[in-house]
């Protein structure tokens, strides 16, 4: 569908032909809106609508075709033996009591004959709409008797009344619904949408166990994006479903093999680091108070920070488990841990406010942020909310913030801006990138904006 409206955007068609175009775009668009989005409910719709197409085409031609000729034999053959009645009636001479012939009809036709006085035939009753008894039987007395007539098929009667205008009386028919059009249709209707409904039944119970394995599979591959435990997970389903579960669980077991790799590089190359690093401190420690030594020990404690902010980025906080966290809780510690430090940070959340996620990742991903708000500006807020299944965290400063266009600069390693930010100011350039990556982490993001308060707001979402 996506190919053909690409295709008839790029060709120039005649006014009329554009408004059948347009026309069918709107169609094709209010059918995606109106179609269902899960798996399960498209898989039964595509197997409920042949069937029900199937059923309506059976039932037409059914109606059309089979039941109205049978009625329309049954009427002839009704029809045939009134004329019969009627020929006997005019052609051969009757007891006075016309005893014969009404023994005739009920022994031999099935039918009860009585002859009434000449008199008027009763005016026609209302018919309904939908009337094949009357219309077909009408049409068969017509043909065959060829006589004045008067039917009574109104009514949930099981007989049919018959007014036949002779000579010299009016013979009354009664003839019994069933032998003037076919009353057992209705059986073929039941027993139609009844095994319709057993073998939906069927379809259903086993397209729910074929979706299932499927479903399982989404919600593995989300809870692992997540940064969750899947559980014990394990391929199952139909081959083509295991196949992708065998896939996706090679592509865990491959993942975190190479996680657990280079965290043990980290920890080595993090002792190594820090043994030199402590060597550095007790000979400077020796040298005694110096200005240069005061000097080295300042450069040496901004190698120190920029050594753990390079691990944690690196590291990625990957070997930390998934625990139940108060966010209200955690903003507060954020508060007060600013205050302490001299800074003036607001902090508040609303909503539901524990949450599953790496307790310790997601504290250094606001701790970076609220460090960042401070060091461009004189005050910061900090919002939490949880709604709809998402939990968003808002972090606005009053600093000189960052251009639009700078945006996702600032998110890159390494990197930091000229214009917008103060190169005197110490830092590795990987305050940002490290709250993303957390935040990706846990199937969110990151994201920079205006803040209400003038300078620069990090709105981080996500899925709770």
């Amino acid at each position: 569908m996506a190919n053909l409206n690409q295709l008839l955007a790029g060709i120039k068609l005649p006014p009329p032909f554009r408004y059948l175009v347009r026309g069918y775009r709107r169609m094709a668009r209010a059918a995606y809106r109106a179609m269902p989005k899960g798996l399960y409910s498209r898989a039964l719709l595509i197997i409920i609508t042949p069937i029900v197409l199937l059923q309506a085409v059976l039932l037409y031609v059914f109606m059309e075709r089979h039941y109205q000729l049978v009625s329309e034999r049954l009427s002839e053959a009704v029809a045939r033996e009134i004329a019969s009645i009627v020929y006997v009636l005019e052609n051969y001479p009757q007891d006075p009591e016309h005893a014969k012939i009404e023994g005739m009809a009920s022994n031999a036709l099935g039918l009860s004959v009585t002859l009434l006085p000449p008199e008027p035939l009763p005016p026609p009753a209302p018919k309904p709409f939908f009337d094949i008894i009357d219309r077909g039987l009408s049409r068969a007395i017509s043909q065959k008797v060829g006589k004045p007539f008067w039917i009574d098929t109104v009514g949930r009667s099981s007989f049919v009344e018959i007014r036949i205008q002779l000579d010299n009386a009016v013979l009354r028919v009664f003839s019994r619904r069933s032998q003037t059009y076919a009353t057992n249709s209705h059986f073929f209707v039941v027993w139609m949408v009844s095994t319709s409904l057993v073998l939906i039944t069927i379809a259903m119970l086993f397209l729910r166990n074929q979706i299932r394995p499927i479903v399982r599979l989404a919600n593995a591959a989300e809870s692992f994006g997540k940064g969750r435990p899947i559980g014990k997970f394990r391929a199952s389903g139909a081959r083509e479903v295991r196949q992708a579960a065998q896939a996706f669980l090679e592509m865990r077991r491959r993942i975190e093999r190479q996680i657990e790799q280079r965290t043990t590089m980290l920890a080595g190359v993090s002792h190594d680091l820090r043994t030199i690093l402590t060597r550095i401190r007790l000979q400077l420690a020796l040298l005694g108070d110096t200005p240069e030594s005061e000097g080295m020990r300042k450069d040496l404690n901004e190698m120190s920070s920029m050594l753990e902010d390079y691990l944690a980025f690196a590291r990625g906080d990957g070997d930390e488990n998934v625990q139940l966290t108060d966010m209200a809780l955690m903003l507060e510690e954020l508060e007060e841990e600013a205050e302490i430090s001299g800074a003036n940070v607001t902090a508040s959340f609303e909503g539901p406010s524990e949450l599953e996620l790496r307790r310790l990742a997601m504290k250094r991903c606001l701790s970076n942020l609220v460090t960042n708000a401070m060091k461009y500006g004189t005050r910061a807020e900090l919002k939490g909310s949880y709604d709809k299944g998402w939990l968003t965290i808002t972090v606005d400063d009053d600093g000189p913030g960052i251009a639009e266009e700078n945006r996702d600069l600032a998110f890159r390693a390494f990197h930091r801006l000229d214009e917008a930010r103060n190169q005197d100011q110490p830092g590795s350039g990987l305050g940002l990138a490290i709250a993303r990556d957390v935040a990706r982490s846990h199937g969110g993001d990151l994201f920079l904006e205006d803040s209400p308060l003038g300078g620069l707001r990090a709105r981080l979402r996500i899925p709770g």
